[in-house]
């Protein structure tokens, strides 16, 4: 027996595959990875519309194939909500975002404070009165189908002679 027989088995290092080796064998290289709807689609609008974007999706199916990871619509769903959350985060949010430091000048972080504490109470009385006027839309229109109703059940209790 050769070294090669011997540190291997098997004739120069061939390997006997059994049914269920075979397929184990396949998926371990390269994961198998269908093309859905939203894929095929995504890429063929993308080769259309600029030739790059259809590319990339190409390369990101292969690249999907070969180390695994989510499908394209997956991930695409994921960068959008990262992206909203970003936007809605933004620097106009208030305390805690890019304004918020100190400037360094005393005079100029107590003026921003006071502002920021005002305009902070002008959003709650806006928040009430958006409250109060759904508070009145809503009476309304349940004044409005109670009489809709009441008119109904006369019209139904006293039907036109005729």
């Amino acid at each position: 027996m050769s070294t090669a027989q011997g540190t291997f088995g098997g004739s120069n290092g061939a390997r006997e595959f059994g049914p269920g080796e075979w397929a184990r064998w396949r998926s371990y290289g390269c994961r198998p990875s269908r093309w859905t709807a939203f894929e095929l689609v995504a890429m063929v609008l993308g080769f259309i519309v600029f030739w790059p974007i259809g590319l990339a999706i190409l390369a990101y199916k292969f690249w999907q194939r070969r180390n695994g990871g989510d499908d394209l619509q997956t991930l695409a769903t994921a960068k959008w909500r990262e992206a909203r959350s970003a936007m809605s985060a933004g620097p106009w949010s208030g305390y805690g975002r890019s304004y918020a430091g100190a400037s360094g000048n005393a005079a100029f972080d107590e003026w921003k404070r006071a502002e920021l504490e005002r305009l902070e109470a002008e959003r709650r009385k806006l928040d009430e009165a958006h409250r109060e006027f759904a508070e009145y839309s809503d009476n309304v229109r349940k004044a409005k189908d109670r009489e809709e109703f009441e008119r109904f059940m006369n019209a139904r209790r006293n039907p036109p002679q005729g």
